[in-house]
């Protein structure tokens, strides 16, 4: 009897791994069969690839650089996703996350580069340059004992050579109006901030303004020191502008925003494929839940920046002016490689309290066409109408019932529209050939004596006006071969005065006093400030359908662009 049972025992290990086997035969047939065999299709897809690298490597007529053609297709790979999911190299990645992350190690200037010379338009204050003596209109003629002077010097170059690791040393040698010979001095790199908020002043009495410039590691931090600063100053209302806000962490814009709402107001949910439904709400603890609130967009506005202004409008809390927002409803997702290279990869979309998703139509594998959506908003009048706005998405409702639109972007409750009245040919010339960045900058450079006792804004435009730029610069345009035409310059006399007048107190005050000057007279600014007085901070129904009211502004020059195109294409780099 024992026998027989040892015998049988004998043969259990056996049948056990047979029927593993079979289990995993017929578990992985049924699969493949009915889960469409995904996982094969991918194996396959990269082994097809693998081998495709492996076969140009080894049989290519000539010698290939099988990295480069990596690095070179993995954009190209991602572009067939969707807009926003990009690669960013290892070389790129550093630079691409500063601005959010709130500060890099560099020596603490801002500059310029003219005629194959950098020119030092500003020194950070408590940075490393300030403390060894460097001067706003310094030359740099030399880095770490090298002549850097000529056509290697551009932008890229110059950040690479003069940022590096917090306390490594950098010389540099440069050249100051008055001396004869090269000035040495031994910097010490260190932290240098970068600040997300452009901007913090009083408008007047009661009306704060803050201006965002994106949303990053330490904006929330310095949201709540601007507000204490207006709450010194007695503020009764507050202008948030994010025109230009390209976005950034969507963390920072959900902390900001639960500064001002109720306990328990949905600010945003994500939701995607492999991303369960992620809800975000206010905790009740924001210090300015009742304050009356007006954000400023514009078709630049987008992401975070999107959120903050979708939460606001959704739950009633306040109200948007100026025009409709980019429309990018993507959430990406930091993926690093061992390289230091990265992938954002979208990985879910995100909604606003009402339901809906604001990202704009896309063609997969169409990148160009998206990225000329702006200028097809444009050419069919967007910018100038609000009945030009064309946004095919459904209808939500926010919690008052007034109607808004998914799929393209935040329509402002109040529309102002952009007017180029007095753009003419001969001053868009001038903006893109770099004409009126150029001799603001000279004259600066050769004025920084008589231009620095002013102290403010205000004084030194009031000097300026005396000085009879307008026709200096229109000699000096004609100079570069920029043929003078009378009538325009006559037309454009006023979007002159301001870039050029701007462009000067951008280059000797702080970016502070630059943004005020350049918001007076701002329609969608006037705007905020006549619907703050008229206490219509408060959105409510306005018709049957709960839409608000569009206001299409008086017929006057916006003279906000054409200033910010100078700044933007010609202004300083930090290093």
């Amino acid at each position: 009897m024992s026998n027989n049972i040892n015998r049988n025992n004998r043969w259990v290990p056996l049948i056990i791994a047979v029927s593993i086997v079979v289990g995993i035969i017929i578990g992985t047939f049924f699969a493949n069969r009915f889960s469409g065999n995904r996982l094969n299709i991918i194996n396959t897809s990269s082994n097809k690839l693998n081998d495709l690298l492996h076969i140009i490597d080894d049989q290519y007529v000539d010698t290939v650089d099988i990295a480069s053609i990596v690095e070179q297709s993995m954009p190209k790979i991602l572009e067939e996703l969707d807009p926003h999911s990009t690669y960013i190299s290892s070389k790129d990645a550093k630079a691409a996350n500063e601005d959010l992350k709130g500060s890099f190690s560099g020596v603490g200037i801002q500059f310029v580069i003219r005629n194959d010379t950098v020119r030092i338009t500003n020194i950070i204050k408590g940075g490393p340059s300030e403390k060894v003596g460097i001067l706003a209109g310094d030359k740099i003629v030399s880095v770490d004992d090298k002549p850097y002077v000529g056509k290697e010097v551009t932008n890229e170059e110059t950040l690479r050579r003069l940022k590096g690791e917090k306390g490594t040393k950098v010389k540099v040698s440069v050249m100051r109006h008055g001396q004869k010979k090269p000035i040495p001095f031994t910097i010490v790199r260190g932290d240098i901030p970068l600040k997300s908020i452009d901007a913090t002043y009083m408008i007047n009495k009661e009306l704060g303004y803050v201006k965002i410039k994106n949303f990053g590691e330490t904006t929330y931090a310095e949201l709540l020191t601007s507000l204490a600063e207006l709450e010194v100053e007695g503020f009764k209302g507050l202008v948030v502008d994010l025109r230009g806000n390209g976005g950034g962490y969507l963390s920072a814009a959900i902390q900001m925003v639960n500064e001002f709402l109720p306990k328990n107001r949905l600010i945003v949910y994500t939701q995607g494929r492999r991303s369960r439904r992620e809800e975000y709400r206010s905790d009740g603890r924001g210090s300015y839940q009742e304050i009356p609130i007006i954000v400023l967009t514009d078709e630049t506005t987008a992401s975070a920046a999107e959120i903050f202004s979708g939460a606001i409008q959704d739950n009633d809390r306040g109200i948007i002016v100026g025009r409709r927002s980019f429309g990018k409803g993507l959430v990406q997702q930091p993926i690093e490689f061992s390289d230091g290279s990265l992938i954002n990869l979208t990985i879910a979309r995100y909604y606003t309290p009402s339901g809906r998703c604001i990202q704009k139509p896309y063609v997969k594998g169409q990148p160009k066409e998206y990225e000329m959506d702006l200028i097809t908003r444009y050419e069919r009048g967007e910018f100038f109408s609000q009945d030009s706005v064309h946004q095919s998405g459904e209808e939500y409702k926010t919690s008052i019932g007034r109607v808004v639109y998914g799929g393209g972007g935040i329509m402002p409750d109040y529309f102002v529209a952009e007017d180029t009245t007095a753009l003419t040919p001969y001053y868009t010339e001038c903006v893109t050939q770099g004409a009126i960045a150029q001799f603001c900058f000279e004259y600066t450079d050769n004025n920084r004596q008589k231009l620095s006792k002013y102290e403010n804004a205000a004084e030194l435009e009031k000097y300026l006006r005396k000085q009879g730029l307008l026709s200096q610069f229109v000699r000096y345009a004609d100079d570069k071969g920029i043929k003078r035409r009378n009538n325009m310059i006559i037309k454009s006399q006023r979007l002159f005065e301001q870039a050029i007048y701007g462009s000067i107190i951008y280059n000797m005050l702080e970016l502070n006093d630059y943004i005020q000057y350049l918001n007076h007279n701002n329609p969608t600014l006037d705007k905020a400030i006549q619907l703050f007085k008229n206490k219509q901070t408060k959105p409510t129904l306005n018709d049957k359908k709960g839409t608000s009211k569009v206001d299409s502004g008086k017929k006057r020059t916006t003279y906000h662009s054409s200033a910010t195109i100078i700044q933007s294409r010609y202004s300083p780099k930090t290093a």
